[in-house]
């Protein structure tokens, strides 16, 4: 009998879908829902689990995710790293009494070596936080952490969110890269990957936000492509939504770039921005995230003499985001590739009109251009400024876009919608598991391209990691 099925809630207690509520370990090893997409994907869908009526216990790390408050079925429980990034002393070494134990010197070690570690030191103090609660969960969801700990016994069936495979992060940056040291240190920190790829080929159940990253998923990770499922993301449209009474500033300009990686494709945009300015001398750029002091979107700035012209603004609210977002005549997403896009949807769905390039599975949520939004190749400046240009300059073109923007969101890419199709998936992997031993989750064998490590235990998985790693930094 599965741990679902022994619950002993009466029978009126039923969840949205018609049956029995279920219990659920959501796992992230970086949980901020203010910079990047993993805390946003924990906070709202963890959130909709809980108005269906499931009990969702969020395990994370630092920095902690923010849960919405006012759901009984929905807690948090802190599983604490030892905050190696943490701000405003980033790679900083522990003193000796914050050691708690063996986990603790190997995060320390691999941030000295030039690695990250997060990914596999979470899992193995996941690992052990789950085992101890052993029979407490009906389902164990991961988000991306796809760290050796995870494979074999959690207690419960394993399903994993791949948003898309940190290798193309990795390839974006090795392609952007600078002399052979800037290189190797790339190589190194991405080293983990290698890690995230053997863990993926070994997982019964993933779950992955477009098809766009489905493919990639199979291509990059190997994973079989049964085994890949799209359950689209979206926004929080109650949130999100247009208001009439917030005046639109002329030649606003809003983006998103949590981090200054060539991925987010942010130094495009203030070329463009540049040459959009020649044209529209009001046109100025507000950027969500933090100003780089350094780097090639600093150097474009100082440049091309915008400093008056980008704003960057971080740590602001929910209600402060989308009063901004709102105050913007265009919102654009610049990026070279993106798994999903969060920004363009929550943009599409105030109604505000959307400039974006083609990568990775943008288009698959912004839509087709001149429809929905418009869409220009990405590491194009000029199609940018072009872009940019035309919807400054013509006002129903904005206002067509921008309703037809929120009424594609409406229709497909809500939180609601998200957290029932992630409900569909749970039952599957439960019923899948239902003849296997109790406690033991659903791993599968690993694939004929992944290497065999039966009964290995995790301290042997942690050996090849970290050696792997070693042989990497020096390639």
């Amino acid at each position: 009998m599965t741990a679902e099925a022994s619950q002993a809630e009466s029978p009126g207690d039923l969840a949205a879908d018609g049956e029995r509520p279920l219990r659920i370990a959501l796992l992230t090893y970086k949980g901020n829902p203010f910079c990047g997409g993993q805390g946003v994907y924990v906070r709202h869908l963890s959130r909709e689990l809980a108005r269906l009526g499931h009990r969702v216990e969020v395990v994370g790390a630092q920095p902690y995710p923010v849960l919405d408050e006012g759901y009984d079925g929905l807690r948090l429980t802190e599983l604490p790293s030892l905050d190696l990034y943490r701000q405003p002393d980033p790679f900083r070494t522990p003193k000796r009494d914050e050691y708690r134990d063996w986990i603790d010197a190997l995060e320390v070690a691999t941030m000295w070596t030039g690695g990250f570690p997060e990914p596999l030191t979470f899992s193995l103090r996941a690992r052990r936080h789950l085992r101890a609660r052993r029979g407490e969960f009906d389902v164990v969801h991961d988000n991306q952490t796809l760290g050796y700990g995870l494979l074999g016994e959690v207690g419960a069936p394993l399903v994993t969110t791949i948003h898309h495979p940190i290798t193309v992060d990795r390839q974006l940056e090795l392609d952007a890269a600078q002399g052979w040291q800037r290189r190797l240190s790339v190589r190194r920190w991405y080293a983990f990957t290698r890690m995230q790829k053997r863990v993926a080929r070994r997982l019964p159940s993933v779950l992955t936000v477009s098809g766009t990253s489905r493919q990639e998923i199979v291509d990059h990770l190997g994973v079989r492509q049964d085994r890949v499922h799209v359950v689209h993301i979206g926004a929080d449209t109650d949130l999100f939504s247009p208001d009439p009474s917030v005046r639109q500033i002329p030649g606003r300009i809003v983006t998103t770039s949590s981090a200054d990686v060539p991925l987010k494709g942010l130094v495009f945009l203030v070329e463009a921005l540049a040459k959009v300015r020649t044209e529209h001398p009001d046109a100025h750029l507000v950027v969500v995230g933090k100003r780089p002091e350094e780097g090639p979107v600093a150097q474009a700035v100082q440049r091309y003499g915008l400093e008056g012209a980008v704003e960057f603004v971080k740590g602001i609210s929910d209600a402060e985001l989308v009063g901004l977002v709102r105050s913007a005549q265009v919102a654009c997403v610049p990026s070279l590739y993106e798994g999903f896009s969060l920004p363009a949807a929550e943009a599409m769905a105030t109604g505000t009109p959307l400039l974006a390039t083609t990568g990775g599975a943008i288009p698959e949520v912004a839509g087709r251009d001149g429809e929905t939004c418009l869409a220009v190749p990405p590491g194009d400046a000029g199609a940018l400024a072009a872009g940019l240009s035309r919807l400054l300059g013509e006002a129903d073109l904005r206002a067509r876009l921008g309703a037809a923007g929120r009424e594609r969101v409406l229709r497909h890419f809500t939180w609601a919608r998200a957290a029932e199709g992630t409900v569909a998936r749970y039952r599957e992997a439960i019923a899948g598991s239902a003849g296997q031993e109790p406690g033991r989750s659903a791993v599968l064998a690993p694939s004929r391209s992944a290497t065999p490590v039966p009964g290995r235990s995790a301290a042997a998985e942690v050996v090849d990691v970290v050696s792997d790693r070693e042989s990497r930094a020096t390639c």
